[in-house]
């Protein structure tokens, strides 16, 4: 599961990129102006971006220039109607690692995010594991102790950042902004409900505890 910002003024486009990816079960931001895409990249953390050239106010060249030239090392497919040489050539000397035309095929821009995705600079493993509890995030499966867990989407997408952040302390804030997303309606009551489950699923049975509730500060999966 990737956490991916979608940059594209045309909300048709925008929405189907994101329910194909969402599909796929990674966690999509849509954004549609270069200022907001500004801002997001400014903020939050992404395994990929989806880029548009033209968007309103600032390109999506000049955008990428500014994120490579601040030290952003995410892997950015750009999109756009422009399929001259030139143009292309211009598209990655600003930073692209990959480029598609408008209009493209859906599942072509599938594969290119999967190909990125693969060597991208921030997810770097597909398997993690913290004492008996292994979560595989190309078969979206989890087991403790061997035994399969069934979770839904965001109870997913919330295990995968507390184990790739073991013993670390995130409060409800945090992780409402770190796997929600900044576009959702979801509140602090919501994290909550979703811990709970959580703990359910992955603690009920066990003698151990792996998922912990640092009183008054929030959660960590604790390795101890």
């Amino acid at each position: 599961m990737a956490r991916i910002l979608a940059v594209d003024d045309d909300l048709d486009i925008s929405m189907s990129i994101r329910n194909w990816l969402e599909h796929e079960h990674h966690q999509v931001e849509s954004v549609h102006t270069g200022d907001d895409a500004k801002h997001h990249l400014r903020i939050y953390q992404y395994d990929l971006i989806i880029l548009d050239w033209q968007l309103p106010g600032i390109t999506g060249v000049e955008i990428l220039k500014e994120f490579r030239s601040n030290g952003g090392s995410t892997p950015v497919i750009m999109l756009t109607g422009k399929d001259k040489i030139s143009e292309k050539e211009t598209g990655f000397d600003a930073g692209a690692d990959d480029y598609l035309t408008k209009p493209f095929h859906i599942q072509e821009l599938l594969m290119r995010c999967r190909a990125l995705l693969r060597r991208g600079t921030v997810s770097s493993s597909d398997e993690l594991s913290v004492a008996d509890l292994s979560l595989d995030l190309n078969k979206f499966k989890v087991t403790r102790g061997g035994k399969e867990i069934t979770l839904t989407a965001k109870e997913f997408a919330l295990l995968e950042h507390l184990m790739r952040h073991p013993n670390q302390i995130f409060s409800s804030e945090s992780l409402l902004e770190s796997v929600w997303g900044s576009q959702s309606e979801a509140s602090t009551d919501t994290v909550r409900v979703i811990i709970q489950r959580l703990r359910s699923k992955i603690d009920g049975i066990h003698d151990k505890p792996l998922i912990a509730n640092v009183r008054g500060i929030g959660y960590k999966l604790s390795t101890e």
